[in-house]
């Protein structure tokens, strides 16, 4: 013990030169999270009101929008690289395709590409997830598994998020129709109060019919 000063008070500043690397550079760049602070985890894009929910339902998001849009040219794309890969690799023998049913299957995967542009452009939810799995389908029938496996994914999820919007829809209590489209406000229902019909009250017998019964 030298000035007064104990050995366990340099032991701080030991640990700290042991922590890592990785550790400090985590503590530099992010703040702590304060456990006194309002929480704030809402997520900014999910429709809570009717209101919300209905614009929700009837058109994509601009977030889903980009996802189409980015979809229709690298379908195009993954299209015109598989029919040129086909007809290159073509066998010869019994199991030689004409090279018009080629031209055929590409003609169908390039419209599917521009439906998923046109869709995209009209935000329309169901039917852009339709469209994109029967292209990513169409391609895994090709065996190309890879460049169709990304398509049903996009799709499948479409397909999922417009259920799940029209069915808090429902439950918020604003309508649904097949795609889209609602009803207005939800039916009124019936009361389950129970009231007995009333018996029509007895009719008084007169003197006459006193005396014919004499």
């Amino acid at each position: 013990m030298l000035g007064g000063r104990d050995a366990d008070d340099d032991a701080p500043t030991l640990d700290q030169g042991k922590v890592s690397f990785g550790k400090r550079l985590k503590n530099a760049m992010l703040k702590p999270v304060d456990p006194d602070a309002p929480s704030t985890t809402k997520a900014p894009d999910t429709p809570e009101s009717v209101e919300e929910l209905e614009a929700a339902v009837k058109s994509l998001s601009d977030k889903e929008r980009l996802i189409g849009l980015l979809c229709s040219p690298f379908a195009s794309a993954i299209g015109l690289l598989i029919i040129d890969a086909l007809i290159s690799h073509d066998p010869t023998g019994k199991l030689h395709v004409s090279v018009s049913l080629y031209h055929e299957l590409l003609a169908v995967l390039l419209v599917l590409s521009v439906g998923m542009l046109v869709l995209s452009w009209l935000r329309k939810r169901l039917y852009l997830g339709m469209v994109t799995a029967l292209y990513g389908l169409a391609v895994f029938n090709l065996h190309y598994w890879g460049f169709g496996l990304p398509f049903v994914m996009v799709g499948a999820w479409l397909l999922v998020r417009t259920y799940r919007l029209n069915q808090a829809l429902k439950k918020a209590g604003g309508g649904t129709s097949s795609y889209g489209g609602t009803n207005g406000a939800a039916r009124p229902q019936a009361s389950k109060r129970y009231t007995p019909p009333t018996s029509p009250p007895k009719r008084s017998s007169s003197p006459k019919d006193e005396r014919k019964a004499g």
